[in-house]
């Protein structure tokens, strides 16, 4: 039995390995994403509503084109601050397929507040018909789909060069961004200066764009971040609370026997 604990231990020392260049390869040689500052970060962090709601409004209006969000309900905007009457609104802007008519036909409605968002394509041939043949990832949980987080995010957003390096080819179709592994991304720079125009007269700088839809995402894969944050202070305080009193119970206990 022991030989062959150590055999198998061996053998996935081999494949580790082996493995190891496949996975150095496959993260490429991009550029490794810096650190931001996040409201939400930390064991204090909270999400900020006002930038949320920009986030919201550059998605909307970029990159929602595109990308889906199949599983966000329209009606979970309230928790960004959107009152019913503007979470109705947005909802209407879209349809979905109804139930049949009398004569059997298919018929369409508007979405509801309790609808998920309705993606942009059909079908996945659309999608890829509309892209080149790429296929918009679906935008729900990547900030958590990715190593890095929002902060890989906001590098990619953010990393578009117009022009790569010279010893970099960049295939026709394709955009040299400096945080994509391989540096070829077919997403074309989806964010510029001025490209939304915020209604909290907030200046629309492509950083200022990357950041606000990142922290939108981050609630949009997260959206209990904060109540999950404030359970935990409160389950630390109340352990601390129960180790002072087992300390103080064991001391009297200790204090009677001596």
């Amino acid at each position: 039995m022991r030989k062959l604990a150590v055999s198998l231990i061996a053998l996935s020392g081999l494949i580790a390995g082996s493995l190891a260049p496949v996975i150095v390869m496959a993260a490429g040689d991009a550029a490794h994403p810096k650190s931001q500052h996040w409201s939400f970060g930390g064991i204090f962090g909270t999400y900020e509503k006002p930038q949320l709601k920009r986030g919201f409004q550059v998605y909307q209006e970029v990159c929602a084109a595109c990308h889906s969000l199949r599983l966000v309900a329209y009606r979970n905007l309230s928790a960004i601050g959107l009152d019913e009457k503007a979470i109705e609104a947005i909802a209407a802007e879209k349809e979905l397929p109804g139930a049949p008519n009398e004569e059997g036909e298919a018929t369409t409605r508007k979405a509801l507040p309790s609808d998920k968002f309705v993606p942009p394509f059909a079908n996945e041939n659309a999608a890829r018909a509309a892209n080149n043949g790429a296929l918009p990832p679906d935008l729900s949980l990547m900030t958590k789909a990715r190593v890095g987080g929002p902060d890989y995010l906001y590098a990619l957003l953010t990393g578009y060069k117009e022009e790569a390096p010279k010893d970099v080819k960049v295939p026709e179709g394709m955009h040299y961004n400096t945080y994509f592994p391989g540096h070829n991304i077919a997403m074309a720079p989806p964010l510029s200066d001025e490209g939304v125009e915020y209604a909290d007269k907030t200046k629309a700088t492509v950083p200022q764009q990357a950041k606000d839809v990142t922290a939108f995402l981050q609630w949009a894969a997260d959206p209990y971040l904060e109540d999950r944050k404030r359970m935990g202070i409160k389950v630390v305080l109340f352990l601390i609370f129960l180790t002072g009193l087992l300390y103080a119970y064991k001391r009297k206990v200790w204090a009677k026997l001596h």
